[in-house]
């Protein structure tokens, strides 16, 4: 059975353009053709710069799909009914049969906005456990959320993907915790490179998409086609069951 992944930092749906147009996201995913895609950076009623829209809702009745949100950041507003988020977000063609959200916070009092989204999704008879999740810049941070994810994972004995922004390098420190355990797509299925940032001229390998044994490779290849839709461009995987 062949599942197709992708991870994508939407950037609340602002362009390298400038421009905040959800629709692109939309047509970047429904081109994709993929069934499972997480998402960086929704803003769920956040703020005037995404208009206060519930992205991730939006994007789920747009494309028919269903979808998990975990809120990174939550703000109360006097002027609004909403709690106001910004977080990591799950689309799936298959069903969501349970989600969780972890908050990173790791050191009282610090509030940086970095969480984990951890669902199960059920296609066929089959559970596929998806973190989605986007990692801090700051070093230590970095290693404890890393450390974290391996952590959780060992609690699932089903596939997993681990998928999202990890603001890290091929061979850093985080990765090589996460490939102790997990395959980095890229480095069986992709050709090149593999740079997703910044869209318009990309020059890092920040977006991934890591897999259990459970998984081969068919291909893997980083989306191109629509690259003023975000400042980040999606990475995307062809997956058999073994």
């Amino acid at each position: 059975m062949e599942i197709k992944v992708m991870t994508f930092n939407i950037h609340h749906g602002k362009g390298n353009d400038r421009q905040m147009d959800l629709s692109r996201i939309a047509e970047v995913i429904e081109k994709s053709n993929v069934d499972i895609i997480g998402l960086n950076e929704v803003d769920k009623h956040f703020s005037k710069r995404s208009q206060y829209k519930d992205q991730i809702n939006w994007l789920a009745k747009k494309l028919n799909m269903e979808h998990a949100f975990s809120p990174s950041l939550s703000l109360k507003s006097k002027n609004s009914t909403h709690v106001r988020q910004y977080g990591n977000s799950l689309l799936s063609r298959y069903p969501i049969v349970n989600e969780k959200s972890h908050l990173f916070n790791f050191i009282p009092g610090t509030i940086e906005g970095r969480s984990l989204l951890d669902a199960t999704i059920q296609i066929k008879n089959q559970f596929v456990q998806i973190f989605v999740t986007h990692l801090s810049l700051n070093p230590f941070l970095h290693r404890k959320q890393t450390n974290f994810i391996v952590n959780q994972s060992h609690n699932f004995s089903h596939p997993m993907v681990i998928m999202g922004d990890c603001n890290m390098r091929p061979g850093s420190r985080g990765w090589r915790t996460i490939t102790s355990k997990f395959q980095d797509v890229w480095e069986i299925g992709g050709s090149g490179i593999g740079y997703t940032y910044p869209s318009h001229r990309p020059r890092l390998r920040l977006d991934y998409l890591f897999i259990s044994p459970h998984f081969q490779v068919v291909d893997a290849q980083v989306i191109t086609d629509f690259p003023k839709a975000s400042d980040h461009l999606p990475l995307k995987a062809t997956l058999l069951f073994r």
